[in-house]
């Protein structure tokens, strides 16, 4: 069964609630949803779902509204109504709500009449919250892995140990609101992979409690550091990347490039609440990678690098390192270089995707200091491998078709193995383990 693959297109940024409209969009259960944030017993909020038109484009819209009281506090505090998506240590940010002419909408409401006082969360009592309720053990361990990563990124930002920074009352319930909504629908959706590459940026300064800070905010900037987030900064005045945002996109990817080939099952589009003059929108798709069979031929890299001060031990080392690292090939080629020194020349044979870690471990493990990258093509004979049974035991053989041709090649190691258990020969194993394959292809 083929795995199930989100990809994440964040042209124009994310948020919370960008994401979790995306998910519902793409098909997770309101149901569930509004049944999982009832078990939470936050209060002081309501939840709209809704359509929205971002500049032409039809999206769902996810909006977690403060009630009267709160909504009051936030404003005396802060100077923004709804300031969505910040909680961290008093300086939530506004997301600046505008109407699109909605059509549909359900609410989900937490009505109270009584008077909530002025009170700070630290994330022991947000990771209560998030522990009492009747969520599924994965979406509880998501949405703390996602309040994790934000709690850490405002930590390093304010110079505050984690357990010392303090969520304020009401960004706090928009942010656990946010990141357990988004937890449940991906929890929801059976996602085995996510994909998630450069995240779309703006510039410019956006407004907190203690004045001005620069986009991408701190936090954001921290995450992006501390995860390898990748961001793409475009000349668009304002705030693209939230925080919580950028959390759910760290917590969530397990991979940063789509496969080579892939279908798309379904799509889901999140309205985000800014008019940058151009569609916000979050896309979310359900992808398929496709059979090896149906893509063009692989594209490779070929990586090269001359070494001439490099001990044999040190060598051989890197070679075993390179080929755990994911290499398809590494070998080494004596060559004369400048000042005619003997030396040799690595050659590794690896994916695009695995470029990264060939460098690291030719950089930390040779005395290379630069290489060449040479992007090539490849054709590949379609393969199987079977089990073949022989007097001394089984062993693998590699079928390879090529123009109507079968060609039969024994496994090394599988042969290997079976000669030193049996005693019997090597060469002998491996013409006999050949012949045996294509003779019970004739039959």
């Amino acid at each position: 069964m083929s795995k199930s693959i989100l990809y994440l297109e964040c042209a124009t940024g994310i948020s919370g609630d960008m994401t979790v409209a995306a998910l519902l969009d793409l098909g997770a259960s309101k149901i569930k949803l509004l049944a999982a944030l009832d078990s939470l017993n936050v209060e002081g909020y309501s939840v709209t779902v809704r359509r929205a038109n971002s500049h032409g484009v039809d999206a769902c819209s996810f909006d977690v509204e403060l009630d009267h009281e709160h909504e009051h506090e936030h404003e005396h505090e802060h100077g923004h109504h709804h300031g969505h998506d910040h909680a961290a240590l008093e300086h939530e940010h506004a997301h600046e709500a505008h109407d699109h002419g909605h059509e549909h909408h359900h609410e989900h409401e937490h009505g109270h009449e009584h008077h909530h006082p002025h009170v700070h969360r630290n994330l022991a009592d947000v990771t209560a919250i998030l522990n009492s309720g009747d969520l599924t053990p994965h979406a509880r361990e998501l949405a703390l892995k996602i309040f994790g990563i934000v709690a850490e990124a405002e930590s390093k930002a304010h110079g505050k140990p984690v357990e010392e920074v303090h969520f304020h009352e009401v960004g706090a319930i928009d942010s656990i609101v946010d990141i357990a909504a988004a937890a449940v629908c991906l929890d929801d959706l059976g996602i085995d992979d996510v994909v998630v590459t450069a995240l779309s940026e703006g510039t410019g300064f956006v407004e907190c409690q203690h004045g001005l800070l620069p986009v991408p905010v701190p936090a954001v900037a921290n995450i992006a550091s501390a995860s390898g987030l990748p961001l793409r900064i475009l000349p668009v005045e304002g705030e693209m990347v939230t925080p919580t945002g950028a959390a759910i996109a760290a917590a969530v990817r397990t991979r940063s490039a789509l496969p080579e080939s892939f279908t798309v099952r379904k799509i889901g589009l999140g309205a985000g609440k800014r008019d940058f003059g151009m569609p916000n929108v979050l896309r979310a798709m359900l992808i398929e990678e496709t059979a090896a069979a149906d893509a063009p031929p692989a594209e490779i890299m070929i990586l090269e690098t001359n070494i001439d001060d490099s001990t044999g031990e040190t060598l051989g080392l890197a070679m075993d390192s390179l080929l755990a690292a994911g290499a398809l090939d590494v070998h080494y080629v004596p060559v004369f270089m400048k000042k005619n020194r003997p030396a040799w020349l690595l050659r590794v044979i690896c994916r695009e995707a695995d470029v990264p870690a060939m460098e690291r471990v030719i950089f930390t493990e040779t005395s290379s200091i630069g290489l060449r990258k040479l992007p090539a093509g490849r054709t590949c004979l379609a393969r199987t491998v079977v089990d073949v049974t022989l007097p001394a035991g089984s062993a693998k053989v590699k079928k390879c078709s090529f123009d109507g041709q079968t060609f039969y090649y024994p496994e090394y190691e599988s042969i290997k193995a079976l000669a030193a258990a049996s005693g019997v020969p090597f060469a002998d194993l491996f013409r006999d383990a050949a012949e045996t394959a294509r003779m019970a292809d004739e039959r």
